[in-house]
């Protein structure tokens, strides 16, 4: 399979300088502000998005230097393949986070409940739409009831 070239849209500048003390997810990551700066070419692209609470940021994880394709999470004791979990130790090194927008000046976004590395180039930006995602018969296979009391009812909804 050929290699896909992406180009950034923006970037990311958090007060997180180095992997260590990143927060695991966003959800994790509480009152933590950072800004992400669009490039002035994708500006116009920002119209209207201040009017959604939360957006959803794809990113390139550039401090990422090593793939495991077994993870270990913290909230069980057992390893389990990356792509059932979380882990940062991607094949591709993307990820993905929904963070709180605050405001949005020029090409500047105030985000909150950062999870992202400081200089993290930035691939795409959503709005967070919670009526677009399924909500019913979701299961969460080895995580369910490790995470805040996550839990699914015996229809299968969380």
């Amino acid at each position: 399979m050929e290699a896909v070239t992406i180009r950034p849209i923006g970037i990311l500048h958090t007060p997180f300088k180095e992997r260590g003390g990143i927060p695991r997810q966003a959800a994790g990551a509480g009152d933590v502000t950072a800004t992400l700066e669009i490039l002035s070419e994708y500006e116009s692209g920002l119209a209207d998005l201040d009017g959604f609470s939360h957006i959803v940021v794809l990113f390139y994880m550039h401090l990422m230097n090593s793939v495991e394709l077994t993870a270990h999470p913290p909230w069980d004791s057992r390893p389990h393949g990356v792509f059932s979990t979380c882990s940062p130790y991607r094949p591709a090194h993307l990820g993905l986070s929904v963070v709180r927008l605050e405001k949005v000046e020029g090409n500047v976004l105030t985000i909150r409940g950062v999870d992202m590395a400081d200089g993290s180039p930035v691939l795409d930006i959503k709005p967070y739409i919670p009526s677009l995602y399924p909500r019913e018969n979701i299961r969460t296979g080895w995580i369910t009831g490790k995470i805040n009391g996550m839990t699914e009812s015996k229809s299968g909804q969380r």
